[in-house]
């Protein structure tokens, strides 16, 4: 590709909320490009993954995807994990405090990272790197310089500390130094493009490109993408939330969780998370809209899509005809009793509603033994909220349809 196609390839799919900054960013990279050829050296491009949980998700893979199409295109890519501001937790998606973790807790989290990041990324083109390896060596003299770059009104402005000051909840300090932190990286790591979504259009476009600028590295240039919502098609994908589909999990577990998801949210997955161009996601939507395509059969090609690129296609015909097997050829009884799903119920309580556990030490049991499923999905954590309305199985014979 020429430069002007690497810009156009690269920004495809970015949402910055704002066209003129969409247009600088546009802008910026082609100029960062030109550069680089002129030198004869690869861009270098980042993205950052905070250990907080074991498991990288689905939503994950959006940043990722893109990083992928920068190694395609010979730049250089820096998976970072990290281990340090995980000490943190990222507040800009957050309308309250996060729970800090211990080192030792990230370390464990970690471990897992590069092996699930090399299901999409290029392993043998791909730099893992650690931020504690920089961050825990900044001074408070070093703290104090970058602090001087930004304003209390700034991170007050921002939403979510916002909607917390005017409740009346505690704002606090440490949480602003996330930004800052994640500025630092992109100075540590001298980048010319750091990847993110948009819950971290302040940390990128504001945060780090003073940072750099102030420590006196060109700013790096910002590539937003939007944020995959969770299966229930509306709240960002989230494990603490139960709504999302794990890197880690089967083939089969993954393409029932991708089928759960409602119609309207294909769309978004096709764009986020698919391997196909946008005509050929226009066509789908076109023949969806015009009664050519059932969304059923669109579902059944998107889920096959995302588990074969993660897979193989051996795996997704697989998932596919025990999906199929399951659901479409009526092993699951039509007759079962019904339970109206309340709200803030977990997986644990509406076993026990439901009466398919007599007690919550066999809930527990029954769950770890990986004998409960909704709608052919396997859940293993009784403690998260109930996903969402489907049939709920216990076993090889106990139904229960779950409403709402």
């Amino acid at each position: 590709m020429d430069i002007d196609d690497q810009v156009t390839y690269l920004i495809q799919g970015t949402e910055y909320g704002d066209p003129l900054l969409k247009e600088e960013m546009a802008k910026d990279l082609r100029g960062r490009l030109i550069e680089a050829n002129a030198e004869k050296r690869p861009l270098r491009v980042y993205c950052g993954y905070d250990p907080r949980t074991t498991d990288l998700h689905l939503g994950h893979t959006v940043t990722m995807r893109k990083l992928r199409q920068f190694q395609e295109l010979g730049h250089e890519v820096t998976f970072l994990i990290g281990n340090y501001t995980s000490l943190i937790g990222d507040p800009s998606d957050k309308d309250r405090l996060r729970p800090q973790l211990t080192q030792e807790q990230i370390t464990e989290n970690g471990r897992t990272y590069a092996e699930q990041a090399f299901r999409i990324l290029d392993s043998e083109k791909t730099q893992i790197r650690y931020n504690a390896e920089w961050l825990s060596k900044v001074s408070f003299a070093d703290l104090i310089r970058l602090a001087s770059n930004f304003t209390v009104q700034q991170f007050l402005q921002r939403e979510n500390f916002k909607l917390r000051w005017e409740r009346g909840d505690a704002v606090y300090l440490h949480e602003t130094f996330y930004a800052l932190m994640q500025g630092y990286d992109a100075f540590a790591l001298r980048a010319d493009v750091q990847v993110g979504g948009t819950d971290q259009l302040f940390n990128i476009v504001t945060a780090a490109r003073k940072v750099m600028t102030s420590l006196g590295e060109k700013p790096n240039i910002a590539i937003i993408l939007s944020i995959l919502p969770g299966t229930d098609g509306v709240i960002k994908m989230s494990k603490s939330l139960g709504n999302a589909i794990p890197l880690m999990s089967t083939s089969e577990d993954m393409f029932g969780k991708l089928m759960s998801i409602p119609d309207h949210a294909m769309p978004v997955f096709m764009k986020l998370v698919t391997r196909w161009a946008p005509p050929e996601i226009e066509q789908i939507d076109r023949s969806i809209k015009h009664g050519d395509l059932h969304p059923r059969d669109a579902k059944m090609k998107l889920a096959f899509e995302i588990v074969s690129s993660l897979f193989d296609d051996r795996a997704a015909r697989h998932a596919q005809e025990a999906f199929v097997q399951l659901f479409q050829q009526h092993q699951v009884p039509e007759a079962m009793p019904s339970l109206t799903l309340q709200a803030d119920r977990t997986v644990l309580d509406v076993l026990l509603a439901a009466g398919l556990a007599a007690s919550k030490s066999e809930g527990r049991r029954l769950l770890k033994q990986k004998g409960v499923r909704l709608d052919g999905v396997v859940l293993e954590d009784g403690q998260t909220v109930f996903p969402h309305p489907g049939i709920l199985q216990v076993g090889k014979r106990k139904f229960v349809r779950i409403v709402s």
